[in-house]
């Protein structure tokens, strides 16, 4: 980022830290999670559920389509440059167990170091100008394909790997995360295309 926003994580740890569960909550909501990390950070806002989805979360029954919903929502804004993110009450209220939310968080905790170690503000000119709207649209072509994907546990968490690469690339402008992101999207397409076509 090139200023933080309303105080909005400027890393991945940061941001595991502003949505884990709080006191004595039993569920966290999308509206939560926001509060949180504030709604005019796009990349941070999406990058919540696909780090998510990259973690077990993944695997419990509609996860992966309701993040889908709002990567997409969120990513659909990002494009187009709205200024302060707007999400339907129906996402907003979703609610996920504060126990399953501290224990993805919690696994994620290792890999998330790891990529605020070796994130050096390299290839910057990836996360600016036209290049930033190409971002997001890449993100949705790949949220797209979930819904279906749901079917075959676990699957879309290569997606949302795609996704938060390119998303924690855009936060801290280090445009090798988005080549990473970019290279894994088009292998996962690639990949579902050749399975797709071999079927019929």
């Amino acid at each position: 980022m090139s200023s933080p926003l309303d105080g909005a994580p400027e890393n991945l740890t940061e941001l595991l830290d502003a949505v884990q569960p709080q006191g004595d909550e039993t569920y966290v909501s999308v509206q939560d999670m926001l509060k949180r990390i504030g709604g005019r950070s796009f990349p941070a806002v999406i990058l919540v559920p696909s780090v998510l989805m990259v973690s077990p979360i993944s695997g419990i029954p509609t996860a992966p389509t309701l993040s889908a919903l709002v990567i997409m929502t969120c990513a659909f804004q990002g494009l187009f440059g709205r200024s302060h993110l707007w999400l339907p009450g129906f996402l907003m209220r979703r609610k996920i167990s504060a126990r399953r939310l501290q224990k993805g968080i919690d696994w994620l905790r290792r890999p998330a170091g790891w990529m605020d170690r070796h994130s050096k503000g390299r290839l910057r000119l990836l996360t600016a100008g036209p290049m930033r709207p190409f971002a997001f649209l890449f993100s949705i072509l790949i949220a797209l394909s979930w819904p279906l994907l749901e079917l075959v546990p676990f699957v879309t968490s290569f997606g949302a790997g795609a996704v938060a690469m390119i998303m924690f690339g855009l936060m801290t402008r280090d445009g090798a995360y988005l080549v990473a992101g970019y290279v894994q999207g088009t292998a996962i397409y690639i990949t579902l295309l050749s399975i797709w076509s071999g079927l019929f």
